[in-house]
C-alpha cells in the first residue's frame, strides 16, 4: 500500500486510504499499521496487511486567531504542541505521553491536568473526519447529520471508523508554570480540596491552570497545582539526571517551561522507568537523554511481553508469578478515599496518579455524568500474585469494586468483564445503534471482543 508515501495532500491519502480500505477483502480482520502504540491489550502478532495511515500524521494548520488547529488523526501530541506553541497556544487537554496520537485520544480516552476544567480530549474537537466500517468518509459536528457518530465516537477504539482529521480548539498559553505541590496525610481531606478546586477553578484566590495528584501512600498524598507566568526565577529541568515524580516530595513550589511542564510525565513514563534500571544515578548518566522516553520504554515492555524474559527469570528462581496491573479508573470525587483504601489494602502498588475531571457533555460509550466531579487514578506494574489465585485476580478486584463506586475504567489496557456486564456499563443499546449505521457488515472488530477477548 506505498500510495500513502504521497503525504502532501489530504485528499490525496484520503483517497488512497479508501481504495486500500475497499481492497481488503470481507471476512479479513482490518487493523492499522502504526508506528508506535500507547494501548496496553497485547494481542499476537497478525498475518493480514495492516492498514497504512502513515498519510495522516501532520498538522495540516493553526489558526491562532480563531484558536483552532487542523490535525491528521495519526499526529502524535508531540508534533502537534511543537505547532501550536509558537503561537503561545495549546490543546484543551494534551494527554501525558509524547506518541499518544490526536485520534487515539479520541477515539480512546486521554486525560490530563487540564480535564477538571476541559474534561477529555474528545471535548474539544469542533468536527471530525472519519473513515467509517462501510467504507464512507462521513464528517461529524455537533450538531449535522453525524451527531450520533460524534457523540459515539470516543471510546469506541476503532471499532465504528477510524479518524482522518480533527478540527480541535486550542488554548492560551505563557511561558512558565509555577508549581505548588501540596501535601496531604488524609485521603478524605485529599478528596475534599480536589472537590472544591475543581468546582470553583481557584485556590486561595487564585486562579488554577493545571491540578493533578500523586500517592505515595496511605499517609502522604499531593495535589500538584499549576499556575501560568510570564516569568520564572529559574526552571527546572526534568529531561535529564533530574526525576520529575521525586521532587514532588522534595519541594513545595517549582518552576518549568511550559513545554517541559506538558512533557513533565513522559521522561520517565510517571515513574516506570525505575523497572529498566533508569532511575539508578549510573545508569542514567549512560542512558542517552534522547531515549528517555515513554515510547522507548513501552518498545521494551513489548519485547518482554513477546518473549517472557522476566517471567522465565523469576521462575527459574523460584518466584511466584506477577499480574500486570496497568489501569486507569475514573471514581466520583467523593468515594476516592474508599477507593484509595480498598487499593492500599488489596493491591499495596504505589505512587497512584491522580487527575480530577468533570465531563462537559454526554459520550454514551463512556457516560460519565455530566458536570460530576470525578477522579482518575492510574496505576501502572505489576503484583505478585496470592497463592491459589487466578492470573487476573487483582484486575478483576479492581473492576468490581470501580463499579460498586459508580465509576469507569478506561480501555486501553486489560479488561475482564462477561459481555453483558461490559455492555451495561458501556450503553451496548447506542453502540448498536451506531455499529448498525457506520458498519453494518461488520468489518471492524465489535468493542468487546476487541477491548476484553483481545482480538
Amino acid at each position: 500500500m506505498t500510495e500513502l508515501a504521497v503525504k502532501g495532500d489530504h485528499q490525496q491519502a484520503v483517497e488512497a486510504l479508501r481504495r486500500s480500505y475497499e481492497a481488503i477483502p470481507e471476512g479479513t480482520a482490518v487493523r492499522l499499521a502504526k508506528r508506535t502504540s500507547n494501548l496496553f491489550r497485547w494481542r499476537d502478532p497478525s498475518a493480514a496487511p495492516g492498514l497504512d495511515v502513515s498519510g495522516f500524521d501532520k498538522v495540516l494548520g493553526v489558526d491562532p486567531d480563531e484558536r483552532t488547529a487542523q490535525v491528521q488523526g495519526m499526529t502524535t501530541y508531540e508534533d502537534l504542541v511543537d505547532a501550536t506553541l509558537p503561537h503561545g497556544l495549546m490543546p484543551t487537554v494534551v494527554p501525558q505521553l509524547k506518541t499518544i496520537t490526536l485520534g487515539g485520544a479520541v477515539t480512546g480516552l486521554g486525560i490530563e491536568s487540564t480535564s477538571f476544567r476541559d474534561g477529555l480530549p474528545h471535548e474539544g474537537v469542533l468536527e471530525l473526519e472519519v473513515l467509517t466500517g462501510d467504507g464512507r468518509i462521513v464528517t461529524a459536528t455537533r450538531d449535522n447529520e453525524h451527531q450520533d457518530l460524534f457523540y459515539g465516537f470516543p471510546n469506541s477504539y476503532g471499532t465504528l471508523g477510524y479518524s482522518l482529521r480533527l478540527k480541535i480548539e486550542l488554548r492560551p498559553v505563557r511561558p512558565y508554570v509555577r508549581l505548588r505541590h501540596l501535601r496531604f496525610t488524609d485521603a478524605a481531606e485529599l478528596a475534599r480540596v480536589l472537590g472544591e478546586i475543581t468546582e470553583s477553578g481557584t485556590f486561595e484566590d487564585e486562579t488554577v491552570d493545571f491540578m493533578d495528584g500523586t500517592v505515595f501512600g496511605a499517609d502522604e498524598q499531593y495535589i500538584t497545582l499549576g499556575f501560568f507566568a510570564d516569568s520564572a526565577p529559574y526552571t527546572s529541568d526534568y529531561t535529564g539526571q533530574k526525576i520529575y515524580y521525586r521532587s514532588i516530595r522534595q519541594r513545595s513550589v517549582d518552576f518549568l517551561t511550559i513545554r517541559d511542564y506538558i512533557w513533565r510525565w513522559d521522561t520517565d513514563w510517571f515513574w516506570c522507568s525505575g523497572a529498566f534500571g533508569v532511575q539508578n544515578p549510573t545508569v542514567r548518566r549512560l542512558w542517552p537523554d534522547k531515549f528517555k522516553r515513554s515510547d522507548v520504554y513501552r518498545k521494551l515492555v513489548a519485547y518482554d511481553r513477546r518473549y517472557h524474559i522476566v517471567a522465565r527469570a523469576e521462575r527459574w528462581r523460584g518466584l511466584r508469578p506477577r499480574e500486570d496491573v496497568i489501569q486507569d479508573i475514573e471514581v466520583p470525587v467523593e468515594r476516592l478515599p474508599e477507593f484509595l483504601e480498598f487499593f492500599h489494602d488489596k493491591v499495596g502498588m504505589s505512587p497512584i496518579w491522580l487527575c480530577p475531571l468533570r465531563a462537559k457533555e454526554r459520550w454514551p460509550l463512556y457516560p460519565l455524568d455530566v458536570g460530576r466531579p470525578y477522579v482518575n487514578a492510574g496505576f501502572w506494574g505489576t503484583v505478585r500474585i496470592p497463592p491459589g489465585q487466578i492470573p487476573e485476580y487483582h484486575n478483576r478486584l479492581i473492576e468490581r469494586k470501580v463499579a460498586a463506586l459508580d465509576g469507569h475504567k478506561s480501555l486501553y489496557s486489560t479488561a475482564f468483564y462477561g459481555r453483558d456486564e461490559f455492555w451495561k456499563y458501556y450503553d451496548g443499546e447506542s453502540y448498536r445503534r451506531l455499529k448498525g449505521v457506520y458498519d453494518p457488515r461488520g468489518r471492524l472488530l465489535d468493542l468487546y471482543d476487541k477491548c476484553v477477548r483481545g482480538r
